[in-house]
């Protein structure tokens, strides 16, 4: 591995690369915290359904501190913008203390986002431009973003909200475009030569494969049990939906909408579709200049 020191060591890969046991391993051997890079795992009570496995976190016996697991409740609204100042937040306290840091997930955006310096507005939400939208039909919506700007990827068409807020913040942006996002003193900035990116490569079948095996192994352990927990609790069947997959699918399944066997085979097959985004995002990182250094595991 590349001996020269950076700021900032990141571990990326599509979900079941096992990318949370290869950076804890790394951080076991620096002596580095790890920061999540996983846009669910912020949430408190989706445990199974994420692949948190906190019980990884340890090497050698000895606990590896991690940062950005657990943030928020569920069914709060999270975003990029306010991804990036908790990054910032971890980070600084990391370095403060004088450990390297780990960023690791399969997030390319959030990946992207802090270590490429994006600037992002804080978007607020438009209530009038929601209820109108509300009216149309996703087929409708979904060419009504293409018209305003290249979405960041197909997980914008995953859930009506998720697609009505991506039009809600692509209208902001065209009609405040000096409304750049401002990086406070609080912020990190990194050069190119700065950041480490780390990429887990596994073949497509073989990715196929331990999605399957992990997705059964998740169910056994409780998954459906988990999404029926959170509904029991006062999330709405839309609020879980919104978040995609298992909790999108086992969701539909609780509320009678789908059987078990194909909540199952659904869910995997949106699983491997969502893994191919993962690496086609990863590839366009390549294609915007940054250099990753593939790993076969």
């Amino acid at each position: 591995m590349d001996k020269k020191e950076y700021r900032l060591t990141v571990v990326l890969g599509p979900t079941a690369s096992g990318k949370t046991r290869y950076a804890v391993r790394l951080a076991g051997e620096t002596g580095a915290e790890i920061v999540s890079a996983d846009s669910r795992q912020i949430y408190r009570g989706m445990d199974i359904g994420t692949g948190k496995d906190l019980g990884e976190y340890v090497y050698g016996g000895r606990p590896v501190p991690y940062h950005l697991i657990d943030i928020v409740d569920a069914g709060v609204r999270y975003d990029i913008f306010r991804y990036q100042r908790d990054f910032a937040a971890a980070y600084n306290d990391i370095v403060s203390r004088g450990r390297p840091v780990i960023l690791c997930g399969g997030s390319g955006l959030y990946i992207e986002s802090v270590t490429r310096n994006y600037a992002i507005p804080e978007v607020p939400s438009n209530p009038a431009l929601r209820a109108e939208l509300e009216q149309h039909s996703d087929e409708y919506l979904i060419d009504m973003l293409k018209s305003l700007t290249t979405p960041h990827n197909t997980t914008d068409y995953d859930t009506r909200k998720r697609l009505i807020r991506a039009i809600e913040i692509a209208v902001y942006q065209k009609e405040h475009p000096e409304d750049t996002g401002v990086f406070g003193n609080s912020m990190v900035e990194f050069a190119p030569d700065e950041v480490h990116y780390i990429g887990l490569s596994v073949s497509r079948d073989e990715r196929n494969a331990r999605i399957d095996r992990r997705l059964d192994a998740r169910l056994k352990e409780g998954m459906v049990d988990e999404v029926r927990r959170l509904l029991e609790g006062g999330l709405s069947p839309d609020d879980l939906i919104y978040y995609g997959l298992e909790y999108k699918f086992v969701t539909l399944y609780l509320t009678g909408q789908m059987s078990y066997d194909e909540m199952r085979t659904k869910l995997a097959i949106a699983i491997h579709q969502f893994a191919k985004r993962q690496m086609t995002w990863f590839r366009g990182m390549e294609r915007r200049g940054i250099r990753i250094d593939w790993v076969s595991v």
